[in-house]
């Protein structure tokens, strides 16, 4: 069966078809030239194994025009993970405990509440909920819906979706409710040999590392004594310093998290400089060589390939200003989905806002300001790591020295090794869901 596989594979590399962002192949296979069959020393099975390494083994070749070669998937891998995430993890943690504030980033730009509170005011409608206050209802219709915004730290827990054996958001937050599921539904799952726990529908799963500052989320129960108050109080003991709750308010039953939601809105903060650099911005907005790969090694080898290790966050910005106020199949930035389905849930997304811009973190713990690059997105939906992969194939083709519309040309590629690796989930947050029209006036980053 081995060599059965291995002659398909053999004759499977003649015929790789050619698209427009080309790929090559390396395929490396010993011959026994007396009977002209497939042949592999016995004496090394190590060598067998690299050979079966190799089979198949694609290179992306792109051919969108850049002034400088593009980094390839290690590369790119390698410029995100060796940059200095722990200010940021720390600055994240403080805006969870409330003891910082995202306008600290913004000072020109952001809207400030009247409050200054560490999480801004939610740009949802609260009008729009309350209009779909729950009426008196019989019989199934009686259930009450509570909507429950949530704050949690990414790197305290293993995302948001329940599995076996981890400690995630959901799980946390289904164990709190509880205590708060109807008799019925109690009395089902004692006889069934499951724990009592509440369900909680959600806005939208973030991934292991990713934080929420006003993630949003769903209960209903039969209890009609149910107070929010009392919500409110059993999911902040859960977990204290990782998990608190912004607000609980009662609902229509019409209320769905996910499916009632107009759009999203998300932040991405990349480390700039690490610790012990300085800030060497030419002053003119683009970021000069502090934007580079710090590593030694991997700098020599760019450059022996005639690689930019230096990005520039006004280019970033303009990459990204391309894709607003467009629909467009984002199916090339998405992971762990296929690339090319026909079925299933769509991969159009609407891009309202799109923009990068630098910043400035305060003094924490590790150590003196930290520069870093902000990059804003809102849209009607996202993909499976999909702003994540925005970021760093952005940074990429900055990088690069690409045209100011490469993404746009990148969503016709057939091939998802054309985008970057994802971006660490470290740097991204989950700001806030939206149930009312976009406002454009809310971003941040409102400066080109």
């Amino acid at each position: 069966m081995l060599i059965s596989f291995l002659r398909r594979m053999s004759i499977a590399k003649h015929h790789i078809p050619s698209f427009g962002f080309g790929f090559h192949t390396t395929t490396s296979i010993h011959k026994h030239t007396p009977n002209n069959h497939l042949f592999f020393s016995s004496s090394s099975s190590s060598s067998m194994e690299l050979e079966m390494e190799q089979v198949g083994h694609v290179h992306y070749n792109h051919t969108l025009p850049s002034k400088h070669p593009r980094w390839n998937a290690r590369e790119s891998f390698e410029f995100m993970s060796l940059k200095p995430w722990q200010p940021i993890n720390h600055f994240y943690l403080n805006l969870v405990h409330s003891y910082s504030s995202l306008s600290i980033l913004f000072p020109s730009q952001a809207l400030l509440n009247d409050n200054d509170t560490a999480i801004p005011p939610p740009l949802s409608d609260k009008i729009e909920l309350e209009s779909v206050a729950p009426k008196n209802r019989t019989g199934r219709w009686e259930r009450a819906t509570f909507k429950i915004v949530l704050s949690y730290h990414g790197g305290s827990f293993d995302g948001w979706q329940k599995q076996p054996g981890l400690n995630t958001v959901q799980s946390v937050v289904e164990a709190s409710l509880g205590k708060f599921v109807d008799e019925r539904k109690t009395q089902l799952l004692k006889d069934r040999g499951l724990p009592i726990e509440g369900c909680a529908t959600v806005a939208g799963r973030t991934d292991k590392g990713v934080t929420g500052l006003q993630q949003v989320c769903s209960f209903y129960t039969w209890d009609k004594d149910v107070n929010p108050r009392d919500i409110e109080d059993a999911i902040n003991h859960a977990a204290p310093g990782k998990l608190r709750v912004i607000s609980v308010s009662k609902v229509s039953r019409a209320f769905h998290p996910n499916f009632s939601a107009k759009w999203r809105h998300y932040l991405y903060i990349f480390p700039l400089i690490s610790k012990g650099y300085r800030d060497q911005s030419n002053g003119n907005g683009d970021v000069s060589d502090y934007n580079g790969i710090l590593d030694s090694a991997c700098k020599e080898e760019l450059e022996s390939e005639k690689k930019s290790y230096m990005f520039s966050v006004r280019k970033v910005n303009r990459l990204l200003r391309e894709l607003e106020g467009k629909l467009l199949s984002y199916k090339m930035f998405a992971r762990d989905t296929k690339a090319s389905r026909n079925e299933g849930p769509p991969t159009e997304c609407f891009l309202y806002h799109a923009r990068a811009m630098e910043a400035r973190l305060p003094i924490t713990d590790f150590g003196e300001e930290t520069s870093v690059m902000c990059v804003e997105l809102v849209a009607n939906r996202f993909l499976r790591k999909m702003v994540r992969v925005l970021v760093a194939t952005s940074i990429r083709e900055a990088a690069a020295g690409a045209e100011d519309d490469a993404l746009l040309k990148l969503m016709d590629a057939t091939c998802r090794r054309a985008t970057a690796p994802p971006a660490p989930p470290d740097g991204l947050c989950l700001v806030d869901v939206g149930y009312a029209e976009f406002d454009p006036k809310k971003c941040f980053i409102q400066e080109e």
